[in-house]
């Protein structure tokens, strides 16, 4: 079990409340999946073992019995009993040991995970927190942790300590460009408003959370305003009235009315997810079966079936070689 200084915002998460978007229900999960993988690969968790997502650090800890933890995501100054400890990678816990996490130059969100995952009753088939609908955590009731909060795990001996390779980490910067699929209704855009958005450049207001990103920049219109309202998957891109592009995260809703010009990839989400208000993006048309290739690799490579090299060559087998 552990005792929580929980900070501004830290939530149970797997990988989302999938199947119900039918009924209203967001699916939720990692803000960075990537972040989030890795920490349960460290560990040989199933993929989809409860974690803490962090959100601004100020966060700490005490364990009440040994296990293995790992840290992903962004670097927030970590501390294990005042001794400063790295992310990326796993570290042995003793029973009493006081974990702390500060604040953050780059990225704003942290992984915390245990082996063999933090035992969290799901509703709906997954314990993942989305606050909007009252839905999973440790209260079952989408409520953040609290200080007064319990969380229970397996007592586990030690395990060989494991870094992420340096080539799978990301840096979290302020100047990202995004891939996009062209979709929904892509070809309702003019042709000139297409290019336009493409080769502006947009700022991450401070208007972000779990449900969308807000940016601001040179405004897109479309020649259809308004929609009959339908299904919205993840990475969507909303332009509403005023041009501003909102692209639509974890906790979205799951219907909406207005023009979406393409979807965001799943994997740049995960850089998006770490960006600070004032953050600069740009956007990069993607082939859509490029994507999806990719998108098949990752998830062969976190299940254990390929490595690198070999995930390189299916890449190339599908899609060509990269320019």
């Amino acid at each position: 079990m552990t005792y929580f200084t929980p900070g501004p915002l830290s939530l149970i998460q797997d990988l989302g409340r999938h199947g119900h978007q039918h009924i209203g229900v967001s699916p939720g999960g990692p803000m960075d999946e990537h972040a989030f993988l890795w920490a349960n690969r460290l560990l040989d968790n199933p993929l989809n073992a409860p974690q803490i997502e962090i959100t601004m650090g100020q966060f700490s800890c005490q364990f009440q019995a040994d296990t293995t933890i790992a840290l992903t995501g962004a670097d927030m100054s970590a501390t294990v009993n005042g001794q400063p400890v790295a992310v990326w990678q796993s570290l042995h816990i003793r029973a009493g040991d006081q974990l702390s996490l500060s604040g953050a130059r780059r990225g704003i969100r942290t992984y915390l995970a245990v082996k063999d995952g933090f035992r969290v009753t799901g509703i709906l088939n997954s314990c993942a927190t989305v606050m909007r609908d009252g839905l999973g955590g440790a209260d079952r009731r989408g409520g953040k942790l609290a200080a007064q909060d319990l969380l229970e795990y397996k007592v586990t001996s030690p395990i060989p300590t494991r870094q992420v390779p340096q080539q799978f980490i990301p840096e979290y910067g302020q100047d990202i460009s995004l891939n996009v699929i062209p979709g929904y209704q892509y070809d309702r855009f003019d042709k000139a408003e297409r290019e336009r958005f493409f080769s502006a450049e947009y700022t991450v207001t401070p208007q972000m959370d779990r449900m969308g990103y807000r940016l601001s920049g040179t405004a897109i219109h479309c020649q259809t305003t308004s929609l009959v309202s339908e299904g919205i998957a993840l990475g969507a891109i909303q332009i509403p009235a005023d041009g501003q592009p909102i692209i639509l995260m974890r906790d979205r809703q799951t219907i909406g009315g207005y023009p979406k010009i393409g979807c965001v990839t799943a994997r740049d989400l995960s850089t998006l997810a770490q960006c600070q208000p004032g953050a600069k993006v740009r956007f990069i048309e993607k082939d859509l079966y490029q994507a999806e290739a990719e998108r098949v690799i990752e998830h062969h490579f976190f299940q254990g079936y390929v490595g690198k090299k070999h995930a390189e060559q299916i890449l190339n087998q599908l899609t060509g070689p990269a320019e």
